[in-house]
């Protein structure tokens, strides 16, 4: 008798357990992750820029240094804004488009503030083998914005010509 109680107990408390091991459990409700606030802030659409009137044909050209990482040779070269430069025996172009002496961008709009050298930019479309790689601002003061990366072939602005009278 003793041996039969001890085996009933044994199923129950199996049972018991197995039933424990079915028991569903609620799904832990998360919430939802908010967007980073710079993601947030930035206005969709496209970015335009407008060059004013008092900057509009005041500005020649660019001098660009081109670093060759290879052989760490530099040379500075002078590129007439809205026109190209094609890198010696390599397949890299540069085309240069607008200047603006004092970048400025407010939402989707990016603009000169005035015509001094405040925030010296230039905006840069490089192309290797005919395929676009590069194409946003190079800026004076602060070369490590958004810089052109390759593993052979670095750009920096060093200068702004203005135009002659």
């Amino acid at each position: 008798m003793k041996v039969r109680f001890i085996a009933i107990a044994a199923g129950i408390v199996l049972l018991l357990s197995l039933g424990a091991c079915k028991k569903k459990e609620k799904p832990v409700q998360q919430a939802p992750v908010p967007a980073p606030a710079h993601e947030s802030m930035m206005p969709k659409g496209e970015t335009r820029t407008v060059v004013p009137d008092f900057v509009q044909g005041k500005w020649e050209a660019v001098k660009i240094e081109i670093l060759d990482k290879i052989s760490n040779k530099q040379k500075i070269v002078t590129i007439k804004l809205g026109s190209e430069y094609t890198i010696p025996n390599s397949n890299i172009k540069i085309k240069v488009g607008d200047f603006l002496p004092d970048f400025r961008m407010d939402g989707l709009s990016i603009t000169s503030a005035s015509n001094e050298l405040k925030n010296p930019a230039v905006h840069v479309t490089v192309y290797e083998g005919g395929k676009e790689i590069f194409k946003n601002w190079l800026y004076l003061k602060f070369p490590t914005i958004h810089p052109f990366q390759h593993e052979k072939y670095g750009l920096t602005l060093i200068e702004a010509l203005p135009a002659k009278k």
